[in-house]
């Protein structure tokens, strides 16, 4: 266990001492602008219109004319075309009782109608950055607005010399 421990010592050492280690410094933002995305967005819009609707008959008209008409070809015809006279009579008055209900007037309703529609807009998918560390500009892209610093991680390239 103790032989890990200074192996796992000894290698942190190595990686200091060799320029190899990370360190943390902060850049001075200089712009951070938003890249847009312009999205489509799907709504389903409703609008409310009124429309004449025309009642259906009741049919009371054409029952009525029909019993008139047949009771009146009943009493016109005689021995066997008295049949065929309360027929026509059923028949006739079926069709002018309907005339003389004629039609109901028009009732106003509400009707909805929906579409879906797409309305589009603009969202922020990314910010653009440009900052400035050891006096010299650098740009990148991040997700999110870093404010006015952004941590930079170092990597030293070389070893510096006395």
């Amino acid at each position: 266990m103790a032989s890990i421990m200074k192996k796992q010592l000894l290698l942190t050492a190595a990686i200091v001492s060799s320029g190899l280690a990370l360190a943390q410094d902060y850049g001075r933002v200089i712009s951070a602008t938003p890249i847009l995305q312009q999205v489509s967005t799907p709504r389903q819009v409703c609008t409310t219109e009124q429309v004449n609707v025309q009642q259906p008959k009741s049919g009371a008209g054409a029952v009525m004319g029909a019993i008139a008409g047949g009771a009146m070809g009943n009493a016109v015809g005689g021995g066997s075309g008295r049949t065929a006279a309360t027929v026509l009579g059923l028949v006739g008055g079926a069709m002018i009782g309907d005339r003389i209900e004629g039609s109901s007037p028009n009732q106003v309703q509400n009707v909805q109608r929906c579409a879906t529609q797409n309305f589009y807009e603009n969202r922020t998918v990314a910010y653009s950055v440009v900052y400035e560390y050891a006096g010299k500009q650098y740009s990148t892209q991040m997700l999110n607005d870093p404010g006015d610093s952004i941590q930079l991680q170092i990597t030293p390239v070389g070893q510096l010399r006395n």
